[in-house]
Order: structure tokens, then C-alpha cells, then sequence
């Protein structure tokens, strides 16, 4: 039996994550047995400042990208809008998983019904600001760093009016009760990648036993939105945003968000085109916006 050893951040989601990627091998790659590797990142040490502050979000895959290199782990899964827009060529990403829901949601605290707005709205993305300075001006917008459960923690303890954070997450842990309202696309444009698995693994290794766990219409979907917000060369203390769609002719829809450094305003925009060009889709919006 070969083990095939899963490099992981150790929050309780990224376990969660992980095991999806586990439990497939178990079930469909015969003569392969999963095992997590978890491990503490730099992202998740470094709590008392912004991502932007210390490095962006390439602080969360650090530390696996270093256990993939080693040997200590074959593969690596991310949640992939954790994953930089440029990786390594010795550490590619492999393939991407389906899409949980990619909207952002608002998550009240316990027992409460009503917004208080004597309280700030917690969130760590710029993303998320910008948009929520629109459809919510009078309130104020505090920062907020942890995995999902010392966030939700600290809302139940008073600290904010409510968090906006991803649907994925909170689903993945069973935690969908505590969703008080679903933004839609149009009102909030997820991140890139929201939602989606990548997996991580080493330059010239066979990990053909992975196929069937990869989605090839997402797959198109993560080309467009990547290389828009690469071609912007938009960072995560970058207020960007993409989201795509393939619909049922096969024709991918992209939508993106993008706001100056420091600036209140955004413009979203769009673009559709077959789903094979979705890399010169997402560069064609880039551009666009420049």
C-alpha cells in the first residue's frame, strides 16, 4: 500500500478540505492510502496585523510549498484564492477541485436578528471593504484575522455587529445555520478562486490517480479569473475581484471588480468568449480595465 502523505494547514477547514482529497483516494485509487501532514503557516502565526502588512496571502501555502519541497509531503491542498497568481514551475498546481458556493455571506451573532450598527462589520479583504462601503455607508468596517471559528467566536462575544465571510467555509464545516443573508454575485464579487480546492504537487511526478478528483469546467473558470487579477497584478492589498461561469453552450462569462490603491470607488466589469480562451478572456478584461 503506497501512503500518499497530504500537506495541510491545520485549521479545523483546512482539515476539512483536505479530507475531501483524502477520501477520494481512499475510495476511488486503488492501492493508495491518504494521511494529513498539518502544520501551522506563517498566516496563521501572525494574527495582529493585516495580510497586506506581512506578506499577502502567499503566507498561508509558505510553509507546505517548503514541505512539498523537502519530500515530507507528495501533495499539498489549498483553499486556491489562498494560492499567489505566480507559483513555481518546480511546484505545480495539479488541478482544482468543484466549486462549493463561491458567494460571500453575513453572519450575525448568535441569537440576534437585527444588524447593529452601533458595532463595526468585521473583515480582513479589501475586497469585501470596498464593496461593503457601498451597501452598507453608514457603518463602520474593523479588520478581522483567525480561522473561521475564532472569528465566529469573537462576533459571539460582542466584538462586531457580524462578519462577512465565504459560504464555502462555513458550509464545509457544517456551519450554514449561522448564515443570516447570502450576498449575491452583483452585490459582492467573490475573490478568485472562492470556493475551489487546488492541489499542489512536484515537477515531473505522476499524479494521474488524481484525475478523476479534478473539474475541468472549473478548471476554465480558475484560468479567466487568475489572469485577470494576474494581469492587474493585483495583490491581496489590491481591492480586486473575478468570478466566471461556463453555461450550457460551452460560452464563459467573467465578471471583475477593480478598485485604485486607497480609492472608495470600484468598476466592475465583463466579458464572455469560449471557455478555451479563458487565460486570454481574463488577460483581454485585464486590460481593458488599464
Amino acid at each position: 500500500m503506497q501512503k500518499i502523505r497530504i500537506g495541510t494547514r491545520e485549521s479545523r477547514l483546512a482539515i476539512v478540505q483536505a479530507e475531501l482529497v483524502a477520501e477520494y483516494i481512499r475510495c476511488s485509487c486503488k492501492g493508495k492510502e491518504p494521511k494529513l501532514v498539518a502544520m501551522k503557516t506563517t498566516g496563521d502565526r501572525i494574527l495582529e496585523r493585516t495580510l497586506d502588512q506581512v506578506g499577502g496571502k502567499g503566507l498561508f501555502v509558505k510553509e507546505l510549498e517548503h514541505s512539498l519541497r523537502e519530500g515530507s509531503c507528495d501533495i499539498a491542498v489549498h483553499s486556491l484564492k489562498d494560492v499567489p497568481m505566480e507559483t513555481t514551475e518546480d511546484l505545480p498546481l495539479l488541478g482544482v477541485s468543484a466549486r462549493e458556493d463561491a458567494r460571500d455571506v453575513l453572519v450575525l451573532p448568535k441569537d440576534t436578528a437585527i444588524l447593529n450598527s452601533s458595532l463595526p462589520l468585521g473583515t480582513s479583504s479589501p475586497r469585501r471593504v470596498i464593496q461593503l462601503r457601498k451597501l452598507f455607508p453608514q457603518m463602520e468596517i474593523k479588520s478581522v484575522r483567525g480561522n473561521i471559528l475564532t472569528r465566529l467566536d469573537k462576533l459571539d462575544r460582542g466584538e462586531y455587529s457580524a462578519l462577512v465571510l465565504a459560504a464555502a467555509g462555513l458550509k464545509r464545516l457544517g456551519l450554514e445555520e449561522r448564515i443570516s443573508r447570502y450576498f449575491s454575485v452583483e452585490e459582492m464579487l467573490p475573490a478568485a478562486g472562492q470556493g475551489i480546492l487546488a492541489v499542489q504537487g512536484r515537477a515531473g511526478e505522476d499524479y494521474g490517480y488524481l484525475r478523476g478528483f479534478f473539474n475541468e469546467n472549473i478548471s476554465f473558470c480558475v484560468q479567466a479569473e487568475r489572469s485577470f487579477v494576474r494581469t492587474l497584478n493585483g495583490g491581496c492589498s489590491l481591492p480586486v475581484a473575478a468570478y466566471a461561469v461556463i453555461d450550457s453552450k460551452g460560452i464563459l462569462h467573467l465578471s471583475g471588480m477593480y478598485a485604485e490603491e486607497n480609492s472608495l470607488q470600484y468598476q466592475r466589469y465583463s466579458i464572455s468568449g469560449r471557455k478555451e480562451d479563458a487565460e486570454i478572456l481574463g488577460k483581454k478584461l485585464a486590460e481593458e480595465v488599464l
